[in-house]
């Protein structure tokens, strides 16, 4: 069939970060709406000749030395010599974030950004716009299957090879300069609109997890709070459907929607400058929804996530509302174990850790032993198996003492493991609700005064350390434990 196209754009070189992004914003402006103008004629009745095909921008940088680079930095330097390149989607998103990966480069380097376009074909459910009505009925009546007419995702090219370190490069380059491939990227980009029912330019780089819904009414009250009193580091608040409420200093006022239904994992954003704000993700119970929202979360580089929920007390000296700060987890959640071999250790990260102790003291105004009664720093155990309790109690407990668990819950492992795997900073921090190992189940009226207080200082307490990991650089974040022998360039 013939190929209908748009002439061929040619590759620069440039030495200024922004006009590099500029390019790669032209290509993809020009090329996305190449394939958008077809479809909304095809919508109209009027059939292209051929297959439409249009392809995504591609970055490329060459280096020829063997220098070292500044040996502190955990990322933005290139391993060896070689071409490195990668394909790129949605750039008016990733506009601060590649700019900043070329700076580094370009800085680090005696090195160009070369851009243009590359051969993998934009498939055309990625070229749309969501505000785009198609005619279904329409389409239907075609006698031409759609993808006979245009480019459909392809799955070689949507793979998690890169990040998992499992893909071979050819001989002598070229080598992946990014984790995510573009089509990957636009994958997880309609996944998070799909699961989280807000668009993905409202995601921030400071994501909190929560398996209870306690905690998101907690932050929406927050939130509503501080744009009603004009909080000088947010700007906006929304929620699911796109709800934007502005900030009173910024004039205040809400538009949008809620959605009809609740979507499958409601999420909610604190806006800030350059996505320096937080993310709020309630993910439900179990470790399918923890590994499904992080795989796509992901390909927007957060610069840290944590896990704010409720877990089951192992201990006896624990107490219902005691938090447990997660230093190592036991894995047996196998949602990941194709992808992350369970012999690989998921390390805790000091300066996750030292955020979540330094909020901890900040917000329940203890120190010392009077901090270490509500809190215990240990391994957290993540299961697959909700109903866990009803097993055989002698075996689990048995292997539940051996790894030294002091808690056990469906979803911090996961979090963790996702984060260490896709290098984006990770932390646990729990609140012990039941202890059922010890006869405190989950029932009415047990919750005490002391738990209900406990509860209500643990989302806080996850906030306040997202504002103390904001204050550092993105490099001193990123820890170097999360990367590999010949790691990417691209944070």
């Amino acid at each position: 069939m013939n190929i209908i196209q748009p002439p061929s754009l040619p590759f620069k070189s440039f030495d200024k970060a922004n006009e590099a992004v500029e390019y790669v914003k032209e290509i993809y402006a020009r090329n996305t709406t190449f394939i958008r103008d077809a479809v909304l004629k095809l919508n109209k009745g009027e059939v292209p000749s051929g297959r439409v095909r249009a392809s995504y921008p591609l970055a490329r940088v060459r280096n020829t030395s063997f220098q070292k680079v500044d040996s502190h930095l955990p990322f933005g330097f290139l391993h060896s010599p070689g071409t490195y390149q990668t394909t790129l989607s949605d750039p008016e998103l990733f506009t601060h974030y590649l700019t900043e990966q070329f700076e580094l480069l370009l800085k680090n380097h005696d090195c160009h950004i070369e851009v243009g376009e590359s051969d993998t074909p934009i498939p055309v459910h990625f070229a749309l716009e969501p505000s785009d009505t198609l005619d279904g009925e329409t389409f239907n009546a075609y006698d031409i299957p759609l993808r006979d007419l245009f480019d459909v995702p392809d799955l070689t090219h949507t793979d998690d090879e890169i990040a998992n370190g499992t893909f071979i490069p050819p001989a002598g380059g070229p080598y992946p300069l990014a984790a995510f491939t573009a089509p990957r990227v636009d994958y997880s980009l309609h996944r998070l609109a799909h699961y989280t029912a807000t668009r993905p330019e409202h995601f921030q780089n400071f994501v909190l997890f929560t398996n209870y819904g306690f905690y998101i009414e907690e932050f929406c009250r927050t939130a509503h709070q501080w744009m009603e009193d004009g909080h000088p580091d947010y700007d906006a608040f929304v929620e699911p459907g796109n709800v934007v409420t502005t900030n009173k200093r910024l004039g205040g006022g809400s538009v949008g929607a809620a959605p009809p239904r609740e979507p499958q994992m409601p999420t909610y954003h604190l806006k800030a400058k350059h996505g320096g704000g937080i993310t709020m993700v309630n993910i439900g119970v179990g470790p399918s929804n923890a590994k499904t929202i992080t795989d796509h979360i992901a390909v927007l580089r957060p610069h840290a996530w944590l896990m704010l929920g409720h877990c089951a007390g192992l201990r006896n000296s624990q107490a219902l509302g005691d938090y447990v700060l997660a230093h190592a987890y036991v894995r047996e959640d196998h949602v990941l174990d194709a992808d992350l071999p369970l012999s690989v250790p998921i390390p805790a990260l000091a300066e996750v850790q030292v955020a979540l102790e330094e909020a901890v003291a900040e917000i329940t105004n203890l120190s010392g032993q009077d901090r270490k009664r509500i809190m215990r720093t240990g391994t957290v155990a993540t299961f697959d198996n909700r109903n866990w309790e009803l097993r055989d109690q002698t075996e689990i407990a048995q292997r539940l003492s051996q790894s030294r668990a002091i808690a056990l819950d469906m979803e911090s492992a996961t979090i963790a493991a996702n984060g260490f795997r896709f290098r984006v900073p990770y932390g646990t921090l729990l609140c012990v609700s039941d202890k059922p190992l010890h006869g405190e189940l989950k029932l009415p009226g047990m919750a005490s005064d002391f738990y209900r207080t406990q509860v209500s200082k643990h989302l806080q307490i996850g906030i306040r350390a997202m504002e103390i990991l904001k204050k550092q650089p993105a490099h001193a974040i990123h820890s170097r434990k999360l990367r590999s022998f010949a790691e990417t360039a691209f944070q």
